[in-house]
């Protein structure tokens, strides 16, 4: 068997690889650009852009088994960027796969195709595509995944996986925000309410692609649906965050701001990004004033029944390997340093 891992490279990604290759599965990345830590698992590495059809047959070529992790993240840009990646990109892949005969896809989507800016609590996979979104990152994953649905068939069996707010060691994009905005003192609590979330560890989440890649085939409980994926674990918002970034070895957050005023800045940053067609990150954004203020937590029956899938590593075990993550770290750039 040969597995495609599309953003191979990424913080998922090279979970479902680590996880492909202790397997003994002979894996492929396809990404942008070359990952060293892959070149050191002897991973086979096809560099393309996702949105090039030709890059992506060539990668597909030969595989029977695709993980689809790759995607434009992040909350502010040109839609048309988000739908080349996310839509356009997702397209080609299952093209590839019809035309070369690859029999399984496996999608990673996002519980936010489904946020409509009101609390989550306990929702499970009936709860609807909202008619609106704050974000292109959400609207775009939702296309993608309603592409990845509708696919599957008698020949190719698909499904996909919202796993939420991923973390865990080697995390490059969740944590060092948190982290870089708790140093600078930019960090505040939005809101009092104790909103619940749950998010999900990273071997976790890669071991629910592999329970679904064992559960997947053409007619198969999973095919041509959607599942939630999480600790199982909810606990208030503000809480996780603290409790990450005191594993991370970085300040906690002790102020707050009330959510209308967190929203007022919200629409003055993006409007002031917008008059100067200024490319970076604003801030703060209305999505996530709206994602931070509301409850996320979700019914994981349906993951449980159909793919096997059950949390081995628990919030409290997951902190622990991210602390001494994080102390390795230091005396490794303190020993770079001196």
């Amino acid at each position: 068997m040969i597995a495609l891992v599309t953003g191979g490279g990424g913080f998922l990604g090279q979970a479902i690889v680590r996880c492909l290759l202790q397997r003994g599965i002979e894996t492929r990345s396809f990404s942008r650009t070359g990952h060293a830590a892959l070149k050191e698992m002897g991973v086979e590495e096809c560099l393309g852009d996702i949105a090039d059809s030709k890059a992506v047959g060539l990668a597909v070529r030969g595989c029977d088994l695709i993980f689809h992790a790759a995607a434009k993240p992040g909350l502010w840009g040109r839609y048309e960027d988000y739908h080349r990646t996310n839509v356009v990109g997702t397209k080609n892949l299952i093209d590839a796969c019809l035309q070369l005969g690859v029999p399984r896809l496996i999608y990673t989507s996002s519980p936010s195709v489904v946020f409509g800016g009101k609390d989550m609590e306990g929702v499970d996979e009936s709860v609807p595509y909202p008619s609106h979104y704050e974000a292109h990152y959400p609207r775009t994953k939702a296309l993608a995944e309603q592409l990845v649905l509708s696919s599957n068939g008698d020949r190719f069996a698909t499904t996909s996986l919202r796993p939420h707010l991923i973390w865990g060691p080697g995390d490059n994009h969740l944590l060092p925000r948190l982290v870089s905005r708790a140093r600078s003192g930019q960090l505040r609590r939005i809101g009092s309410r104790p909103n619940l979330i749950d998010a999900v560890y990273v071997d976790n989440a890669a071991e629910a692609h592999m329970n679904a890649a064992d559960r997947l085939e053409p007619g198969s409980p999973p095919a041509g649906k959607a599942y939630f994926i999480s600790q199982g674990e909810p606990v208030p918002m503000w809480e996780m965050v603290n409790r990450l970034l005191e594993a991370a070895d970085a300040p906690l957050v002790r102020k707050s701001v009330p959510t209308w005023l967190a929203m007022a800045f919200a629409v003055c940053f993006e409007t002031a990004h917008r008059l100067t067609q200024n490319p970076a990150e604003p801030r703060l954004t209305r999505f996530v004033v709206r994602e931070m203020s509301t409850a996320h937590w979700f019914n994981l029956d349906a993951a449980r029944r159909d793919l096997g899938y059950n949390p081995k590593i628990s919030i409290a075990e997951g902190l622990a390997r991210l602390r001494a993550a994080t102390k390795l770290e230091s005396i490794n750039r303190a020993a770079h340093e001196s």
